[in-house]
């Protein structure tokens, strides 16, 4: 299955970080949880950590259960996206009448919710020059409340400000990969990589230090402790190897022969 950019479907008004919206979404709002059913939410790497942390889960367990996988059309990268419960409203698997089952650790997209992120040229979401927009779907009674936010505002109200700067290597590689000529294609090899390194952190992990990744290359060892135990330095690691698989960018160096 493709999934497409839903940019590529919104003629959107672009706002700013100062532009000012009126929202709140409560339970005595009569649309609550409605937007946590019949949607396609993408899950950020960043995600997945928090999920399958909060769910005691390691991450190939969790794609397994939680994620299917699509290809974002335009850059022929592979993402995942939340399974959706098979009932009459395709509800999210986290989502009850009276709320979210992981509201603290919810994904990228519930956060910015009712706000849609884009990116001008090589800009990724949260930069000063990326752009937002409205998500006004016709149930919504958020709207009618009187919190007034600006966009910076919400941002770091809802947490998407810290979500925004740990996955921002990844959106920056979508992006990149975006630009490219449609006849420029990735080997299976490099999406299968792309695909481990984004979403399988635990795999990653294990690909660095049960393989010969570091006797091949010459890695800090300060660095190699550190990734070693801390998940968001891995997953920056794991960007930053990408990069370097992708766009022969970056400062991995063979070790020397001995």
């Amino acid at each position: 299955m493709t999934i497409t950019n839903p940019m590529d479907n919104i003629d959107p008004v672009r706002l700013t970080l100062e532009s000012r919206f009126r929202f709140s979404c409560h339970k005595g709002v009569s649309c609550f949880t409605r937007c946590c059913r019949g949607i396609n939410i993408i899950l950020t790497p960043y995600d997945i950590i928090r999920l399958k942390n909060r769910l005691q889960l390691n991450s190939e367990e969790f794609l397994a259960i939680y994620t299917k996988p699509e290809i974002l059309e335009k850059t022929d990268l592979p993402l995942v996206t939340l399974k959706l419960l098979d009932d009459d409203e395709q509800s999210c698997p986290f989502v009850r009448d009276d709320g979210c089952l992981v509201y603290s650790d919810r994904p990228t997209t519930c956060r910015y919710y009712p706000l849609g992120v884009g990116a001008l040229s090589s800009q990724v979401p949260g930069d000063e020059k990326g752009f937002y927009f409205f998500i006004h779907e016709p149930h919504c009674k958020g709207f009618e409340e009187d919190k007034t936010w600006t966009v910076r505002e919400w941002r770091k109200d809802q947490g998407v400000d810290i979500h925004d700067e740990i996955n921002s290597g990844w959106t920056e590689l979508l992006v990149r990969k975006r630009s490219f000529p449609k006849n420029i294609k990735l080997t299976e090899k490099s999406k299968e990589m792309f695909f481990m390194a984004s979403y399988n952190i635990d795999k990653f992990r294990n690909f660095i230090f049960d393989s010969s990744f570091l006797n091949r290359y010459d890695i800090d060892p300060a660095t190699a402790e550190t990734i070693k135990t801390d998940e968001v330095a891995l997953l920056q690691f794991a960007m930053e190897w990408l990069k370097f698989i992708l766009f022969k960018e970056g400062d991995f160096k063979m070790k020397a022969a001995t």
